[in-house]
C-alpha cells in the first residue's frame, strides 16, 4: 500500500474582521497506510463555504470551533487509494469532511466518508455544490422553511452564490416570481440567465433605501417569501417590502460574518408583528432526512436542463485560503472550489 504526503491547512490565529493569509498555516503531514476498518483517500475537491468564519471564532455554535494548529475540515471530495474496509474498494469515489487537505486516512464513519455513485453524468465537483450540501441547503430552506407555493414572489439575496443560484431555479421550477440580488452586472446577468424574472444590482441600489425601491418596482404588491443569504440592508428591505403573512427563511448573513464591532439589527423590526412574518433561521444538517428527495429531484432536473450550475474554481491546495478570502469579497459566482491534485 502506497504511502501518501498530505499537504494541509490549519488555523495559525484567530481572524479579526476579515481573514488574512497571515491567519493560516500550511503543513505536510505523512499519511500511514489505513489499519483496521480505515480507509486512504487522495483528495481532488475541496470545498470553501462561509459558514466556515463562524468555526473560526472560540465561540459555542452548532459546530465545534477550529483548533488553532489542527488542520481544518469541509466537504471534499476523492478516490480511494488503499483499503481496509470491506464497504469501500480502491478507487471508488467518496465524499468526506476531511477537506483543507490533499490526502487523509481514518475510521469513514469519523470523517462522515460516503460512497458517491459513478453513474449520474455529474462531474465530481458536483457534489461539493449543486447535488451537495449547498444544493440540500436551498432545497430544504424553500421548500420546508419558507413553505415555498406556486405563485409565490420570491427574493434572492445572493442570488449568484451556490445556494442563493439553486433557490432560483427551484422557485422557477415551481412557478413563482422570482427576483434575486447579486453584485455587478455579470452576476446579474448570470442570474437572469437562470430564469430569474427580475434582478438587482445591489452595488447600483446602494443601501437600504435603493433596495426598497427596486424591490417595490419589481414586485409591486409585495414579496411573499425571502431567502436570505446576507443579512443587513438586504433583510431590513425585504421586511419593508413582505407581504402579511410572508415567510423569510433564514440562511446566513454573510454581511455580518467579519463585523468587528456592534452589528445594527432591522430597525423595521416592529412590521414583523403588525405584518405577521414567519423567520425562521436554519441549518441543513436538521433536514438531512430529505436527502433521498432531493437527489432524486436533482437529478431529474439537472437531466432535464432545468437545473444549471457554475462553479468558480482555484487550483491547487495553496489557494485555499485565498479561495476562502475571495467569498467575502464577491470573488465567486455559483460555487467556490479548489481543485486538487
Amino acid at each position: 500500500m502506497a504511502t501518501l504526503t498530505s499537504t494541509e491547512w490549519a488555523l495559525a490565529q484567530r481572524p479579526v474582521g476579515l481573514p488574512q493569509q497571515s491567519d493560516f498555516e500550511k503543513k505536510t503531514v505523512e499519511i500511514a497506510d489505513p489499519g483496521p476498518g480505515e480507509i486512504q483517500v487522495q483528495n481532488s475537491w475541496m470545498s470553501v463555504d462561509p459558514y466556515m468564519r463562524g468555526r473560526m471564532y472560540d465561540r459555542e455554535s452548532y459546530v465545534p470551533p477550529f483548533g488553532i494548529g489542527e488542520t481544518m475540515t469541509g466537504g471534499a471530495v476523492g478516490r480511494v487509494t488503499a483499503s481496509n474496509n470491506p464497504d469501500f474498494q480502491v478507487g471508488d469515489l467518496v465524499q468526506s469532511m476531511n477537506g483543507w487537505r490533499t490526502a487523509w486516512v481514518g475510521d469513514p464513519a469519523t470523517a462522515m466518508a460516503v460512497k458517491l455513485p459513478g453513474d449520474t453524468g455529474l462531474p465530481d465537483s458536483a457534489f461539493l455544490g449543486v447535488a451537495g450540501m449547498p444544493g440540500l441547503t436551498a432545497y430544504a430552506g424553500i421548500l420546508r422553511v419558507a413553505e415555498l407555493k406556486e405563485g409565490d414572489t420570491v427574493f434572492v439575496s445572493g442570488a449568484a452564490g451556490a445556494v442563493g443560484s439553486t433557490v432560483v431555479q427551484i422557485a422557477k421550477i415551481k412557478n413563482c416570481t422570482v427576483i434575486g440580488s447579486a453584485g455587478g452586472p455579470d452576476k446579474c446577468a448570470f442570474v437572469k440567465s437562470l430564469g430569474a424574472d427580475h434582478v438587482i444590482d445591489y452595488k447600483e441600489a446602494k443601501g437600504f433605501d435603493g433596495l426598497v425601491a427596486a424591490l417595490r418596482e419589481a414586485a409591486p404588491k409585495g414579496i411573499d417569501v425571502y431567502f436570505d443569504n446576507v443579512g443587513g440592508d438586504h433583510l431590513t428591505a425585504a421586511i419593508e417590502v413582505a407581504r402579511p403573512m410572508a415567510r423569510f427563511a433564514e440562511c446566513g448573513m454573510i454581511a455580518q460574518y467579519n463585523e468587528t464591532g456592534t452589528p445594527v439589527g432591522p430597525h423595521n423590526i416592529i412590521q414583523v408583528v403588525g405584518k405577521q412574518l414567519k423567520i425562521q433561521g436554519f441549518i441543513v444538517s436538521t433536514h438531512a432526512d430529505m436527502q433521498p428527495a432531493f437527489l432524486a429531484d436533482m437529478a431529474k432536473w439537472i437531466a432535464a436542463g432545468q437545473m444549471k450550475f457554475q462553479e468558480t474554481v482555484m487550483e491547487g491546495i495553496d489557494k485555499a485560503p485565498d479561495a476562502f478570502i475571495g467569498l467575502f469579497s464577491g470573488a465567486n459566482t455559483g460555487k467556490m472550489l479548489v481543485k486538487l491534485g
